[in-house]
């Protein structure tokens, strides 16, 4: 009841405050006058003990406090002064003004006397007035006070129009309804019959009227409300505000608003997950849960951005146990607490490998238990991953560890060779040895006709599985392994991630609230996008069709050119791109030149004789490689060229190996050129 007093005087003050000063004054005066009548009647009242009608010798103390009281207030400047900003040197004044009435009143009817009026009138009267109105300049402080300093502060913020006036589109304006950090002013809604209306108080506009609507108000930003839109009803809507101007930002998809409630904390920026244009699949849970349900997983490079991504994926099918292997300490320790975040906020219950306990957790019922192992490890040290598959003999492997910055690799090739080639090798070796059933590479598009080292790594490790995979079908078809316990091998292959480290959005995002400038290496330059989830459940899908020796290829949809992502970035953030053209634009795009290795475009086949699988988003492509025997040889040489760091060497093995590799530009390993300078400058 004490809620709905509160807005319906907060609704009654707007207009209050909208009056003119004249009439304003006219509204108080009459108040005043019923305050004089008022604290009449009520000192009889105390006088009397009854209530006394306000008519005989009572008319004549209310007619004289009438003409008495407003000719004071009036010349002790009490209509002079803003009641909102009421405060003691108004109370003051008011106390003054009381006290030359009081003695006006008092002396009339308590010293002279009047036939028909109790003397004891003339002293309550006045203070009854005096309380009555103090009282009533303190609650328009209260009432108006409060309410016109919120409508300054709300005048002050950046004015927003939400996308949709469905459900999610109401859940966000009541939420932000008291928001310190934007107001919104109205709905945009595609529905004809929504037009003109007015839901919860604010418009619903139609989104053809926009440039209207804008003359008037100072819009800053739209909210798309649009959790269950398709991608491409939203890149349409995107190019209709994309003239205005308009900053634009989203809330997340209908399954991440799991609790029903939408506040400001879920607005985030548009990602160019949101521009990419097509539709994510929907992931076929058979295939999904078909390597991890119920089984016991392993993970190398579990910290990484696709490592920790498939830890997620995999948490989700429930496996018996998920083995995290990083080699660096802290990412370890960030996935290690995110899945049993993830697992308390699902209510399952996680089994935590402690000084050799397991921490005891609530009982979930029927709820299977998920042991999370953290493995601090090298994929390159042979006995310590050999140790690890032997002690839990995982049934699937996902090996997402590598390093994959192009330029950084180029600037320390042989660590890349080291990391990138033997890492695979030994991981799939102690696979191998310890029958795990599958064993699933996570490749790149940068491994086809590569330019650069880490691209030529990568190839290269595939060439690694596609051979170990043709040894492990011979062995097992010649008895000395079971043939249902041979390791199948497989990898998948596709482009860069949204999201991950070194990505360009989140770089672009933060020069752009710098300021600028967006850096780019040339205006030409494209590439394959897709999301971090959308790409993991793909290899978790791609891996259970797997056969052996499969090379597996992710459909990442059109090319996307850099500098038109960039510009489509800067747009949505309701700003321009300063050129040419534009020279007063807020935002200047600068070329730096292409770095060490990179290409301009990236593909993801070698051939051209892709084939479909029972997938629509993966399809099979089929490489040459070399035989094991023939590989192993060479891998050898290669290793003996990077114990010593001769990286002119090491990028002429790598030529020799991986097909179509053509180095670009001179070496640029940082202890190849000190060494060189050091030499010339011992010349």
């Amino acid at each position: 009841m004490g809620e709905i007093m509160i807005r319906t005087l907060s609704r009654f003050a707007a207009p209050a405050l909208a009056l003119p000063r004249a009439v304003k004054r006219g509204v108080v005066l009459a108040l005043d006058a019923a305050l004089c009548i008022l604290s009449v009647w009520l000192a009889f009242y105390l006088r009397s003990g009854s209530f006394t009608p306000l008519s005989g010798p009572v008319i004549w103390p209310a007619v004289a406090s009438v003409a008495l009281a407003l000719p004071v207030f009036i010349t002790s400047g009490l209509y002079r002064a803003i009641f909102r900003y009421s405060g003691l040197p108004a109370m003051v004044a008011v106390s003054r003004a009381m006290l030359l009435y009081g003695v006006a009143f008092a002396a009339i009817f308590t010293f002279w006397g009047v036939d028909g009026v109790p003397r004891t009138v003339g002293l309550i009267q006045p203070i009854l007035l005096l309380l009555l109105v103090g009282a009533s300049r303190a609650a328009a402080r209260v009432w108006l006070g409060g309410l016109y300093h919120q409508q300054l502060r709300k005048a002050s913020l950046p004015q927003a129009l939400i996308y949709g006036a469905g459900s999610a589109g109401r859940q966000l304006a009541s939420a932000m309804s008291n928001s310190p950090e934007i107001r919104v002013v109205g709905f945009i809604d595609d529905d004809d019959r929504l037009h003109g209306h007015v839901l919860n108080g604010l418009p619903i506009y139609n989104p053809s009227d926009l440039a209207e609507v804008l003359c008037v108000s100072p819009i800053t930003d739209v909210l798309l409300a649009l959790p269950s839109v398709s991608r491409q009803r939203r890149n349409e809507i995107l190019n209709a505000l994309k003239p205005h101007k308009l900053a634009v930002r989203t809330l997340p998809s209908m399954s991440d608003i799991v609790t029903g409630k939408v506040s400001l904390s879920d607005v985030r920026e548009l990602d160019i997950d949101d521009l990419l244009g097509r539709e994510p699949v929907k992931p076929n849970g058979l295939l999904l849960n078909l390597n991890t349900h119920g089984k016991t997983v392993l993970v190398t490079g579990a910290g990484g951005s696709i490592g920790s991504e498939l830890c997620r994926q995999i948490i989700k099918t429930n496996p018996k146990q998920l083995l995290l292997v990083e080699m660096s300490e802290f990412a370890l320790y960030q996935i290690h607490q995110e899945p049993q975040a993830t697992l308390a906020g699902e209510g399952l219950s996680v089994n935590e490998p402690v000084e050799g306990a397991a921490l005891e957790k609530p009982d979930s019922g029927d709820e299977p238990d998920i042991e999370i192992v953290p493995l601090l490890a090298s994929v390159c040290d042979e006995v310590r991953m050999h140790e690890i598959m032997d002690t839990w003999k995982p049934h699937t492997v996902y090996h997402a560890a590598a390093y994959k910055h192009v330029p950084l690799v180029e600037h320390n090739p042989a660590e890349g060779v080291r990391n990138n080639v033997w890492g695979t090798r030994v991981c799939a070796e102690a696979a191998m040895r310890n029958s795990v059933r599958n064993f699933v590479l996570v490749s790149t598009d940068k491994a086809v006709r590569p330019t650069n080292i880490m691209g030529a790594t990568k190839r290269l490790a595939e060439m690694v599985l596609q051979a170990l995979a043709e040894v492990s079908v011979a062995v097992a078809a010649q008895g000395g392994r079971a043939p249902t316990t041979r390791t199948t091998f497989s990898m998948v292959r596709f482009g860069n991630v949204l999201g991950s480290s070194g990505s360009v959005v989140p770089l672009f995002r933060e020069q752009i609230k710098n300021g600028g400038p967006i850096t780019l290496t040339h205006a030409d330059i494209t590439r394959y996008f897709m999301t971090i989830p959308e790409a993991a459940q793909l290899v978790i899908q791609a891996g259970a069709m797997a056969q052996g020796g499969d090379v597996f290829v992710l459909d990442m949809g059109q090319p996307v050119k850099i500098i038109d992502l960039a510009r489509r970035m800067v747009e949505l953030s309701g700003m321009t791109v300063r050129e040419e053209l534009q020279p007063d634009g807020d935002i200047e795009l600068t070329v730096t030149g292409l770095r060490p290795g990179e290409k301009l475009y990236e593909e993801l086949l070698i051939g051209d004789n892709p084939k479909p699988t029972q997938h629509a988003r993966i399809m099979k492509a089929h490489e040459q490689f070399l035989s094991w025997p023939l590989l192993e040889q060479k891998l050898n040489a290669l290793s003996i060229a990077m114990s010593v760091n001769d990286v002119p060497v090491i990028r002429g093995q790598l030529q020799e190996l991986v097909s179509g590799y053509q180095p670009s530009g001179e070496v640029v390993d940082w202890v190849h050129m000190a060494l060189e300078r050091e030499a010339l400058a011992n010349e």
